[in-house]
Parts: C-alpha cells; sequence; structure tokens
C-alpha cells in the first residue's frame, strides 16, 4: 500500500514525503521566532507615545483642580528648587513656593472653578524634553478667567514632569 502511494505522488510529480518532513523542521524553527517578533511588536506598540503620556498628566492635572485638589495637581509639576513659574506677577522659582502661589490665588473651589485646557502644540525638543503650548480656562461662578501657557516637560525617572510653565 505504502509503495503504491509512492508510485502514485512520484507520477503525479509530487514529491517522496521525507523533504516535506524536512521542511517542517524548518517552518518548526520558524514559528517561535515568528512569535517572538509579534510579540515584541505589539509590546512595543503598546507603550504609550510620549505625547500620550504628557496628554495624560494635563488629563490628571485638569481632574485633580477639578476635584480642589491643588496639592495632587502639583504632583505634575518636579518637586525642585530649580522649577520655575512664570505668571502675571513675574517668575516664581521652587516647587514649593509655586504651590503657596497656587493656594494663596485659589483658596477654594469658588476661586478655583473648572480647569480645561486646549492644547494648541507638542513639539519634541529631544528624547527627555517636550514643550507644550496652550490655551487654559477656568469657568467660575465670580467670573470667567483664562490665557495661554507654554510648559517645558522633561522625562525624569520614567515620569514626564513639569520643569518650567509660563501661564499668562
Amino acid at each position: 500500500m505504502a509503495s503504491q502511494l509512492r508510485r502514485t505522488l512520484q507520477l503525479q510529480n509530487i514529491s517522496h514525503p521525507e523533504p516535506v518532513k524536512e521542511s517542517i523542521g524548518k517552518y518548526i524553527l520558524a514559528v517561535p521566532l515568528l512569535a517572538l517578533l509579534l510579540v515584541t511588536g505589539t509590546f512595543i506598540k503598546a507603550q504609550p507615545a510620549p505625547q500620550k503620556q504628557i496628554l495624560s498628566v494635563m488629563a490628571t492635572q485638569t481632574n485633580a483642580w477639578n476635584n480642589g485638589d491643588i496639592e495632587a495637581f502639583m504632583q505634575t509639576y518636579w518637586k525642585s528648587d530649580s522649577l520655575m513659574f512664570v505668571g502675571k506677577n513675574g517668575a516664581t522659582y521652587g516647587w514649593d513656593n509655586t504651590f503657596n502661589n497656587y493656594k494663596k490665588s485659589y483658596p477654594d473651589k469658588t476661586a478655583m472653578g473648572f480647569l480645561t485646557f486646549n492644547i494648541l502644540k507638542i513639539q519634541k525638543l529631544s528624547s527627555k524634553f517636550y514643550n507644550v503650548v496652550g490655551k487654559w480656562h477656568l469657568k467660575r461662578s465670580i467670573g470667567d478667567v483664562g490665557g495661554h501657557f507654554t510648559l517645558l516637560f522633561k522625562k525624569i525617572k520614567g515620569q514626564w514632569l513639569i520643569v518650567q510653565d509660563h501661564s499668562s
């Protein structure tokens, strides 16, 4: 029976089963490599781009602000004496000074209102620095306010943090 099958395969110009086993062996080696490439590719694609991470930081800010939590809002800033905030009263240096200015300017939820951002541009400066330009708006019962901002983000210990803020 087996010899008849071989003869039929030879007559039909189909290869002998032995080379098929060799081909299958090559495919068996290729399958794990292909799986590794697919998993690696999926992992790389699953990593958020810096722009998405920065937008996530901005969303964290708006959520914290709109919950009346200035301290949580400030967690998006670099906790350093080198942090620079430039506002209508000029430059302020340091995380603590910036935090205290926010608390003084926005003592309660009524003063804080409801914050929205309109991002105009996110620009990569290097692998560790991004510049973000946009508009901010506070909807408040005591009168709306708003303006523009430029934020300098730096990746520090795996986290995107604001190291410089110019809001006016």
